[in-house]
């Protein structure tokens, strides 16, 4: 009987550690993802949805971005994709069919790296959309 008590004890302690150190660390994980975006410039690119238009989200993903990724090096923090699926409003048209966003450190390291190739980039676009995209870039403040 004392053997299976101290057992069982063991394994609750056990247990109550573990879960404790996997919720510290997802609990730390988002910590660092606030913080590391925090100050970060966002460039976004909306391909807006409209009759007609078309958008290959599989080239968009293996091909388009990672290549632009390529041009902005060390100064790139991260990138999403991300596929329009409906509008905020009921009966309302989706606004945009994708989004594109970089994270980047500097504006200017991202000026400079887009405009030397700038032309490749928008040869790529026939590759896999008609839509021409709206660029906002913003800095993320939380």
């Amino acid at each position: 009987m004392k053997f299976k008590l101290i057992t069982f004890l063991l394994l609750v302690t056990t247990c109550t550690i573990v879960y404790g150190q996997e919720r510290q660390s997802r609990k730390s994980k988002k910590q660092e993802s606030a913080m590391i975006e925090e100050g970060l410039i966002k460039v976004s690119i909306m391909y807006p949805f409209a009759e007609g238009k078309t958008f290959d989200m599989e080239y968009y993903k293996t091909k388009h971005m990672p290549m632009v990724a390529g041009y902005l090096g060390s100064n790139l923090v991260k990138y999403t994709i991300e596929k329009g699926l409906t509008s905020g409003m009921p009966d309302t048209p989706l606004p945009y069919m994708a989004i594109g966003t970089f994270y980047v450190k500097n504006l200017s390291e991202y000026q400079e790296a887009i405009k030397p190739n700038r032309d490749a980039i928008r040869a790529d676009f026939p590759n896999y959309t008609n839509a021409i995209p709206v660029i906002f870039i913003s800095e993320v403040v939380k």
